[in-house]
């Protein structure tokens, strides 16, 4: 499969590449969110999906559905960090649909788990090194498969948000091979 109806085409490989970065990313958080709303599946649900994609299956309405119902836990969620960690799920499981335009919000489906967990990790230390430490294991675990994907996209814009500013930093880091 080669997804070519925009700018660029995208291959299987190269979305399944991008769906185990972000479902590595957000793996490690989950507990946040199952312990902010224990009663709540539809975050682990969506990395399932995920993992399924990643694994090899096709891309299915499983990946969407499950993206679009832990993105709608993340807008329930208690606080910032379950929000973010829901979030960060729901991004795993849409990576499969990562579209293929020039378009900076894109970069967001790439890297946004990942800058979630920068956040989480600035959060529950209360010090922003824990977010640059978050970040570098991030960049340290970028492919180069996942970097060349990632510059086909305009560079992402430093947002308002933390997690918005960290997706940033770390884009900035990718492209440039620091």
């Amino acid at each position: 499969m080669t997804v070519s109806t925009g700018d660029f085409e995208l291959t299987a490989d190269e979305l399944r590449e991008v769906a185990r970065y972000a479902t590595e990313s957000a793996a490690p958080v989950l507990r946040v969110f199952e312990a902010a709303h224990p009663n709540d599946p539809r975050p682990r649900a969506a990395l399932e999906a995920a993992r399924v994609f990643v694994d090899g299956a096709p891309r299915s309405a499983l990946q969407r559905t499950a993206a679009m119902d832990a993105h709608r836990a993340a807008g329930a969620a208690a606080d910032e960090a379950a929000r973010l960690a829901a979030q960060a799920a729901g991004d795993a499981a849409s990576a499969a649909y990562l579209h293929p335009i020039a378009q900076a919000t894109q970069v967001g489906h790439i890297l946004r788990a990942a800058a979630n967990a920068a956040r989480i990790a600035e959060l529950e230390a209360g010090d922003a090194a824990a977010a640059d430490r978050a970040l570098e294991a991030a960049r340290a675990r970028a492919t180069p498969v996942l970097v060349d994907v990632l510059r086909r996209y305009p560079p992402a814009p430093a947002g308002r948000s933390r997690a918005s500013q960290l997706l940033s930093v770390l884009d900035a880091a990718l492209r440039e091979g620091r």
